[in-house]
């Protein structure tokens, strides 16, 4: 019997340590206005719009051991009074110019026409160079600026590529 429990908790143990580790990431920054955006009526009823914008970020903190540099968003949205879902790609470059790819999704408030706050749930799909591999989840806090800029907040984990750790 005690031959047996060791063999489950070896079993367990090998498992454990050939899993990628979780590791917790923070990343913040700041969107500007969108250099591109798009709007289309819906003209079911007052107020509702579809989107279609682009703009420039940057971003800071860590993420695989690379600091954020600057970043990219690429989304659509549906917009009803002043509500807001929006669906996206947010392109994150670190400081060595590898890139970390992330699709969100999300909700805001508006206000006389300006974005309010809202958050949003992402999911880290790919990376290039060192970041080649990576995959991960988290959520955002959403602040926006009168002038159309936007504070962001993210937490979240994530994994390296072929179970490596993060160095």
């Amino acid at each position: 019997m005690k031959i047996r429990s060791l063999g489950v908790f070896v079993a367990v143990a090998v498992a454990a340590a050939m899993s990628p580790a979780q590791t917790k990431s923070s990343i913040t920054g700041k969107c500007q206005k969108a250099d591109v955006r798009h709007s289309i009526p819906a003209d079911d009823q007052p107020g509702h719009t579809f989107t279609l914008s682009q703009g420039k970020c940057s971003a800071s903190g860590d993420i695989g051991g690379a600091a954020g540099k600057e970043a990219i968003f690429s989304h659509h949205a549906e917009v009803t009074g002043d509500h807001v879902q929006n669906w996206g790609v947010f392109v994150e470059t670190v400081e060595n110019g590898d890139k970390v790819y992330y699709n969100y999704q999300g909700m805001g408030a508006f206000n006389n026409g300006i974005y309010q706050s809202g958050t949003n749930k992402y999911q880290i799909t790919k990376g290039t160079g060192k970041m080649k591999g990576i995959k991960g989840s988290g959520t955002c806090k959403l602040t926006g600026g009168a002038d159309g800029t936007l504070d962001y907040s993210c937490t979240g984990e994530y994994t390296m590529g072929g179970g490596t750790k993060k160095q």
